[in-house]
């Protein structure tokens, strides 16, 4: 007894010992925190340190990097017997996807700094891991904490390195001071100016790819995403406001109010402030909250008031100073309430956690799809990346809603078509992602309200109430005959798949024909936009063949030859409708106009997907530059408003006229209005007298809705004969964010909305509705021997509509 004894006072001497040896982070740091903004590089250090003094309670792990190199980290925390049993522990919390695993301990996921200029985050991490590791360690033992201290290093570090640039010494707590106020290019995105919390479901971006993979190989029963909001806004936290959607479990609602009681104990003690309920609901499919609620955990946002207008510290609308030092403490002590509450639940989380996934049972048992065999191998490499299953079915007829027509319907499936069910573990997602039409249980929403797969890829599809059986998915298989004795090598034009087989031709120097009618040739047919490579246009390329072979294997094109010029039907190839593919040279305006977000979509569209150069022109000298060097110019989307004085629109005009050819996208088409401008114009609406008779101030928020569209999907109309819509059918869905509406122009009116307007899926306003009814979509202006390309919608928002990006290459090499 008595060695016994004196054993345990051993341990526990050497734990208080090993405990007292580490540094906190004001002590490893060299400051105190709080009191300047720690660059990414010092707070992997600090992992580091800890992981390295004690290594039997932290495991440190890089899961990637980031575009600009700096490493993405995990830390892994709980005792020492934990994580001695990671592994084993981790297989068996999965077994209970399969309702299968016998274990007993909470699974939390703590990520930080998903924007880079909410900042506070990051700060909070380096103190909640060394408080779990010494004051609070005790959570540990039946709890795994994972923390992710920093999703976004590029742009934390643009923020902190701008910051500590331009603050006052030590700082200047009056708002109007620079250190509170960032330029254009903020620290909020990541190197290409994506938004990472809304990008987990589509995962565009290196760094959410990376983190999913080790995501999905634990899928945590609680996740928390730390964020911040405007500078006078109190604390959020859970539970999320209406709408939920509704696959999200009695439990997970319930258990988001436990742990927001559980937060509000330690704010009310303190006297801090407080919200929830409000603001951020549990909806859209991409964010830091809702996906991995859709993969059975308790998923929350938690948001401090400061972001980049914080600072050190900044006097608040009400007079308070609010500084870094406060914002660390209220993100600190909710991370701490998270760990401890599930500590103190672990069994139920796991209980729960096996019910979520032994649960499923949707009206829609099966998505079945049909379409162009890129636009299936697309939608396939997304559902890789979340481990979703699909298969292929055996040839026969499928019934239930059909998407294209928005009701019943049936369709003829092939070895070739995808079936995709949610009798599977990711069953849950795949029904909010698949689904034709989300259930909103409340129009007013924090994101976007439709997002449907099949639209988004642009792919026919049957919703079915049964279960279609289906075996591995088919392999097709592509077939090029480059004979080097040929006339002509012939491929098609559907997809962006072919727009990077052309831009990788056009770039290896490459000359390239297309097709301006459907034509026949030898027995095949070809429709518009078909791409046309002779040897004849090719002659100063010796290595000719090759190259077109190469490319032709890189991306699994079919490439037809011909021993001849002469059609069976259509135009010949030397006609003047078989054009030469002028090489695009490009430029983009970024800076004062533009959005950041939507410049970063076109950034990441040429040198991530279609990987073609193009020129940044910022604002600040754009009058400087010669235009002549380029023959496209970009507008994207912004607040531009008459942003183009009349010097500037003629220098614009005059360039287009000389052949000159702009793409203008969302907001800035308003810049090129009016008599001064080109052709476009806003639609006139009749003035309704209903809508002006006074409604109570309660119901403000309700009456503006009504002139909203919050991402919705509608139905629109193909000219497939202009090249703008090359490739597509008489039909396209597009996701509309708003109600800019312009009428239709005398010619060029490539896609436009017709009189009904119903949104298929998503939210649109009753007043909206008939704003947009009969107006432009895309459309292209001809002026002089130039062109001006009107994208009233966002064919690249966010980067996931698949199916709109040919109408983008269509833009850059079929409009001429």
């Amino acid at each position: 007894m008595a060695k016994l004894f004196l054993s345990f006072i051993t341990t526990f001497a050497f734990f208080i010992s090993a405990t007292a040896q580490l540094k906190s982070p004001s002590e490893f740091l060299g400051y105190e925190l709080g009191t300047q903004f720690t660059r990414h590089h010092e707070v992997v250090d600090y992992y580091e340190y800890l992981a390295k003094e004690a290594p039997d309670r932290v495991k440190l792990t890089v899961y990637g990097k980031t575009n600009e190199r700096r490493p993405l980290l995990l830390a892994y925390v709980s005792s020492a017997e934990n994580i001695s049993n990671l592994e084993s522990i981790r297989q068996e919390h999965l077994k209970d996807t399969e309702a299968g695993g016998d274990t007993s301990k909470a699974i939390v996921w703590l990520s930080y700094n998903v924007h880079g200029n909410e900042s506070v985050s990051t700060e909070a991490s380096m103190k909640t891991i060394y408080e779990l590791l010494t004051s609070k360690s005790q959570y540990l033992e039946n709890t795994v904490v994972i923390m992710d201290p920093c999703i976004n290093p590029d742009g934390r570090d643009r923020y902190s390195n701008w910051y500590n640039q331009y603050k006052n010494t030590p700082y200047q707590v009056d708002y109007n001071s620079k250190e509170h106020h960032e330029g254009w290019w903020n620290g909020r995105s990541n190197h290409y100016m994506f938004d990472l919390n809304r990008d987990w479901a589509w995962l565009t971006q290196v760094e959410s790819q990376q983190r999913l993979k080790v995501y999905n190989e634990w899928l945590p029963h609680v996740h928390v995403d730390f964020h911040e909001q405007g500078m006078n806004n109190p604390y959020y936290f859970a539970p999320a406001a209406e709408p939920y959607h509704e696959v999200i479990t009695d439990f997970q609602r319930d258990f988001q109010v436990t742990l927001g009681k559980n937060h509000a104990k330690y704010f009310d003690a303190n006297g801090w402030f407080y919200f929830t309920k409000e603001v951020f609901d549990l909806f859209y499919p991409s964010y830091g909250d809702t996906y991995p609620t859709y993969n059975g955990a308790i998923g929350m946002t938690y948001e401090q008031g400061g972001s980049g207008q914080g600072g050190l510290g900044v006097i608040t609308a009400i007079g308070d100073t609010l500084t870094l030092k406060d914002r660390i403490e209220h993100h600190f002590t909710t991370g701490m309430s998270t760990v401890e509450v599930s500590s103190q639940n672990a069994e139920r989380l796991n209980t729960e956690f096996k019910k979520f996934y032994d649960n499923q049972n949707f009206k829609y048992k099966s998505y079945v799809l049909n379409g162009d065999k890129d636009k299936i191998d697309a939608l396939k490499s997304l559902l890789d990346k979340h481990k979703i299953n699909y298969g292929s079915p055996s040839n026969g007829t499928v019934k239930g809603f059909d998407y294209t027509t928005g009701g019943s319907g049936s369709m003829t499936t092939t070895n070739n078509s995808l079936v995709v069910s949610t009798n599977q573990t990711k069953g849950t997602l795949v029904k909010v992602l698949f689904e034709p039409n989300a259930k909103l249980s409340d129009s007013l929403t924090y994101d976007i309200t439709a997002w449907s797969l099949p639209y988004a890829y642009g792919l026919d599809a049957i919703a079915s109430t049964s279960l279609v059986s289906a075996n591995g998915a088919a392999e097709q298989i592509s077939s090029s005959d480059i004979s080097p004795d040929s006339y002509a090598y012939i491929t098609d034009w559907n997809s962006l798949k072919d727009a990077k087989f052309l831009a990788d031709l056009l770039k290896a120097g490459i000359r390239v024909r297309k097709a301006d009618h459907p034509f026949s040739i030898e027995g095949q047919s070809f429709e518009r936009g078909s791409l046309i490579i002779t040897k004849g246009d090719n002659q100063h390329k010796n290595d000719f063949v090759e190259v077109l072979t190469t490319a032709s294997q890189k991306y699994d094109k079919d490439i037809t030859s011909s021993m001849t010029g002469f059609v069976d039907s259509g135009k010949d190839f030397g006609s003047s409708s078989i054009k030469m593919i002028t090489e695009p040279k490009i430029a983009v305006l970024s800076g004062g106009p533009t959005s950041t977000l939507r410049f970063g979509e076109i950034w990441h569209f040429f040198e991530q997907q279609l990987y073609y150069p193009l020129t940044v022109i910022d604002d600040e000298y754009a009058d400087q530059v010669d235009l002549d060097e380029y023959n496209i110019l970009i507008l994207p989307g912004g607040r531009y408003g008459n942003h183009f004085n009349e010097k500037q629109l003629q220098k614009l005009q005059q360039w287009v006229r000389k052949g000159g050819k702009i793409i203008a996208m969302g907001g800035a088409i308003e810049a090129l209005e009016g008599e001064n401008g080109f052709g476009i114009a806003k639609k006139k609406m009749e003035n309704d007298s209903a809508a002006n008779i006074p409604s109570p101030h309660k119901n403000s928020e309700r009456e503006r809705i009504k002139d909203a569209i919050t991402g919705a999907i509608f139905k629109t109309k193909v000219d497939n004969t202009h090249p703008l819509a090359y490739g597509y059918g008489k039909d396209y869905f597009t996701l509309k964010l708003g109600n800019a509406s312009y009428s239709y122009m005398n010619s060029g009116n490539a896609v436009y909305l017709e009189e009904n307007t119903k949104p298929f899926s998503g939210f649109a306003g009753s007043e909206a509705q008939k704003k947009v009814k009969e107006s432009l979509v895309f459309g292209v202006e001809n002026f002089g021997a130039g062109q001006v390309v009107y994208m009233v919608d966002n064919p690249l928002f966010r980067g996931f509509w698949e199916n709109g990006k040919l109408f983008f290459a269509n833009a850059l090499f079929m409009v001429d």
